[in-house]
């Protein structure tokens, strides 16, 4: 299955550190490119998160964002008794530096460093917890790729039929076409050359009508359909596959419209650039 570069993912845990969540989102891009806004006390985490990340995903633009919150267990921590001693000691003494001075309120205590006891930093569990969160953040990511890219391979898929419809109607105008084109030439030579010299109106509708038979545009088209079914089954990281593709596609119907030998054939030639175009469109967003 072929996967979109569009999508969007989150997961968190709680931790004695505090509440860990990743927010991953992702966009077109025709490289890999990752974008990292990581908690400043969370900096070292960000190798590892370049290596799963690289692990999972082939191409597109990826903005990972890494808080550490307020935990349940931090919301109920302790206060310092230590702590609110040397501070009562220190306002004391300030006290009677500056007779007058504003007490401390509750909230000046609390926002003291040291005051609200921290819980004791546990590394190893921090880093599993930056795994396990790291791993379901990238599978919630992938799935969504994954059922985004589904409904571009269906589109895709659409796109290539209504191509095959239009070659099925190009093919047998063909040989009329083609035959009434050397009439039109043949009968404009007798006009310009007047001299009767069959052998050389023979040649020059010859020429025109080698120029005017787009077989080969019509075989190379419905070749290039073929493989682009044949990629899309196979799935994987389709995306510059597809674009080379659809570039192949959009050439040979240039050809075919510049060689269009009647009005049909022209039209189905605009209406295959369309088609193409829509195709174009889809797969930039195909990893």
């Amino acid at each position: 299955m072929v996967h979109s570069m569009t999508g969007y993912a989150v997961a968190s845990a709680d931790t004695p550190r505090g509440a860990l969540t990743l927010e991953l989102r992702s966009v077109n891009s025709r490289f890999l490119d990752l974008q990292f806004r990581v908690a400043e006390e969370l900096r070292a985490a960000e190798p590892l998160l370049r290596e799963r990340i690289a692990a999972r995903i082939a191409r597109g633009k990826v903005d990972c964002r890494l808080t550490l919150g307020n935990s349940v267990s931090q919301a109920r921590q302790g206060l310092n008794v230590q702590a609110i001693k040397e501070l009562r000691a220190l306002a004391t003494e300030a006290e009677r530096a500056f007779p007058g001075i504003v007490p401390l309120r509750t909230a000046d205590v609390l926002r003291w460093p040291g005051v609200l006891a921290e819980p004791a930093a546990d590394e190893e569990r921090t880093r599993g917890a930056l795994d396990d969160v790291c791993r379901k953040a990238l599978d919630e990511l992938c799935a969504a790729r994954s059922r985004e890219g589904a409904k571009l391979a269906a589109i895709l898929l659409s796109r290539v039929g209504e191509m095959r419809k239009l070659l099925a109607e190009v093919a047998p105008l063909v040989p009329e076409a083609v035959a009434a084109y050397r009439e039109r030439i043949a009968e404009r030579l007798r006009e310009v050359l007047g001299t009767g010299d069959d052998e050389r109106m023979r040649a020059e509708v010859a020429l025109f009508a080698a120029k005017s038979d787009v077989d080969e545009e019509i075989t190379r088209l419905a070749t290039h359909l073929d493989e682009v079914e044949r990629v899309l089954a196979k799935g994987g990281a389709a995306g510059k596959r597809l674009d080379f593709l659809a570039q192949e596609l959009n050439r040979e119907a240039n050809t075919l419209a510049s060689k269009a030998a009647g009005l049909k054939i022209a039209d189905c030639a605009l209406e295959l650039k369309l088609l193409i175009e829509q195709i174009r469109e889809q797969v930039q967003n195909i990893e």
